[in-house]
């Protein structure tokens, strides 16, 4: 397999979960594309750690759908599936919803700025045609309610479903469409700020399910 061009950046201090973001992130980006072999000899030599970390972050990844393994034979980066990803979108939709309704009643007026700055960081992401700064700005966004709600069982669950939706969600931040989010996401903040803990939680699931034409799409072609 190609592997990225920079070898070693995984210290050997650091084991299995810096292995499976590695992974991923190349995975996500488009780095190690679909159907892709991945070949335990390269990734070593890439990541720069022993055999026994990779295996375990490609058991947890083909947990959450990137990537598939025929024991003994093969491991390939999994194609992008229609049906998988509509059904990570539901259950990331739901979370997203039930951790907003659960956190407004406990959301600062500092975690409200940091919603916006972070929205704001997206906004201008777009503008700047910045797919990862557009990734990552969204991701702040969504945590701040994640944080607030202080539930690990919606972390979990959002640790194991978004990665899955990240290879679509590259598609929608690269595109015009991505700009919609910006609005809904306003329209979070100040539900919130509002203390309607329903509306808020309506609309964080509204935002989510804006995948669906990209979906729709992707099955067509």
């Amino acid at each position: 397999m190609p592997v990225p061009g920079v070898q070693g950046v995984v210290g050997r201090s650091l084991l299995r979960e810096d292995a499976y973001r590695a992974i991923r992130d190349a995975i996500v980006d488009g780095t190690l594309a679909p159907g892709e072999r991945l070949s335990d000899p390269d990734l070593v030599a890439w990541l720069g750690i022993s055999r026994t970390p990779i295996r375990e972050a490609l058991a947890r990844l083909e947990q959450s759908g990137l990537v598939q393994t025929k024991p003994g034979r093969f491991t390939i980066v999994s194609p992008v599936n229609v049906r998988e990803t509509r059904s990570a979108q539901l259950v990331a939709a739901a979370m997203h919803e039930l951790a907003v309704r659960e956190a407004v009643p406990l959301l600062s007026e500092h975690e409200l700025e940091a919603m916006r700055s972070a929205n704001q960081r997206f906004a201008q992401a777009l503008r700047d045609n910045d797919v990862d700064a557009a990734l990552a700005a969204d991701d702040d966004f969504h945590d701040v309610a994640v944080t607030a709600c202080a539930h690990p069982t919606i972390r979990s669950v959002l640790e194991q479903v978004t990665p899955t939706l990240r290879r679509i969600e590259r598609i929608r931040f690269s595109s015009l469409t991505g700009r919609a989010s910006v609005a809904l996401h306003d329209r979070i903040i100040a539900r919130c700020a509002a203390g309607d803990a329903d509306g808020a939680g309506l609309a964080a699931r509204e935002n989510w399910l804006t995948l669906e034409p990209l979906l729709t799409d992707e099955s067509d072609s």
